[in-house]
């Protein structure tokens, strides 16, 4: 799809929202940020095919780079943040392990536990995608001004923390 084809596509969008009662100003910034995940996803499930990880596995390398305590998990807690089923996990970190890209190994304070981590090989999978992305990410920032780009940063920040204070 073209720029003019999406830009065409966002209005349309909204046109219909507004005339389905919705607010044009919050129907202009939702539909805008659904745009843009939604052509990011588009781009990143491209990128992770052409790397040869699915999103799947991406989910779990992102989570333990990312988000778990000192970058490592357990298949239970990775299966929860990835929203997937504890057998799915399983077997999404057999393939793993086999690639190189995770080490399970059993707690030392609860034998019947497994932690996960990620390998070197791992690590250099995750820097690899968010450089990749970072490029694209750039291109898709650059009809924003620089000197604008914290102040629109800041703008969605006080979005996220909305929707945090909402789930409370």
């Amino acid at each position: 799809m073209s720029a003019r084809s999406e830009r065409s596509r966002y209005e349309t969008e909204v046109a219909a929202y507004v005339a389905a009662g919705g607010d044009e100003q919050v129907q202009r910034v939702i539909t805008a940020v659904h745009g843009l995940a939604r052509r990011l996803s588009q781009w990143y499930s491209q990128q992770l095919s052409d790397l040869d990880i699915t999103p799947g596995e991406w989910a779990v390398i992102r989570y333990l780079a990312a988000e778990a305590d000192d970058n490592i998990s357990t298949p239970s807690q990775l299966a929860d943040a990835t929203a997937v089923a504890p057998s799915s996990m399983t077997h999404r970190l057999d393939r793993m392990a086999e690639r190189g890209l995770i080490d399970r190994t059993p707690d030392e304070e609860n034998r019947t536990r497994i932690l996960v981590q990620l390998t070197h090989d791992g690590w250099e999978m995750f820097r690899q995608v968010v450089r990749q992305d970072n490029m694209v990410e750039s291109d898709v920032l650059a009809q924003v001004p620089q000197s604008q780009r914290a102040k629109l940063a800041q703008l969605l920040e006080l979005a996220i923390a909305g929707l945090d204070d909402a789930l409370k």
